[in-house]
């Protein structure tokens, strides 16, 4: 019988083509990754006397973030981002200020402890998307240091981070230059 005229069974076209994509996937056997997702913010307030440090790189400003650590909002955004894919505590929880061993830690090592804990779950990063909101200093001159130093602080390629600044033009506490916000999206992939 010519191939145009060949007939399959009554209905399983219609209803291969009206099962759910859920339901095609289980067909099929096709096995895929855990997706989990997580968001972070974090905020501290500009202080004199302080180093200003975003995602591990010091900016020269004259005054930086107020905090038990170095106050890197950025990573500690990326932190809580990580923590709340892996459905665990924020960093505040995890990392107390009334933890005197961590004053003045870098926060990188934090990202880097969190990260050390996703993996040891069987989840790796798919990618980290994140937002510096500051009105001063002008960021965009480091955001490629920033990439560079949270990639290796997360042990992913610097194509995995995305870093961005904004301004809020003078709109609220961040706008009137009082502290520095940062967010952060992280994609975790996990055992199936």
């Amino acid at each position: 019988m010519p191939k145009s005229r060949q007939r399959s069974a009554p209905g399983r076209a219609a209803r291969a083509n009206d099962a759910t994509p859920a339901a095609r996937l289980t067909e099929t056997h096709v096995k895929r990754p855990l997706l989990r997702v997580g968001c972070g913010v974090d905020a501290h307030p500009l202080r004199p006397g302080r180093r200003l440090v975003l995602g591990g790189v010091e900016i020269p400003h004259p005054r930086g973030l107020a905090g038990h650590s170095d106050a890197d909002v950025l990573s500690h955004a990326v932190c809580d981002a990580l923590l709340g894919a892996l459905g665990l505590e924020d960093m505040g929880a995890r990392f107390p200020d009334s933890d005197e061993t961590l004053r003045g830690r870098p926060s990188l090592w934090f990202l880097e402890e969190v990260m050390r804990e996703a993996r040891t779950r069987g989840f790796e990063i798919v990618n980290v998307d994140t937002v510096i909101l500051a009105e001063a200093p002008r960021l965009q001159p480091h955001i490629a240091a920033m990439r560079k130093m949270l990639a290796a602080a997360l042990g992913v390629s610097v194509d995995s981070v995305t870093v961005k600044a904004k301004r809020l033009e003078g709109m609220g506490a961040v706008g009137r230059q009082e502290g520095i916000m940062a967010q952060a999206i992280a994609l975790l992939a996990g055992p199936t």
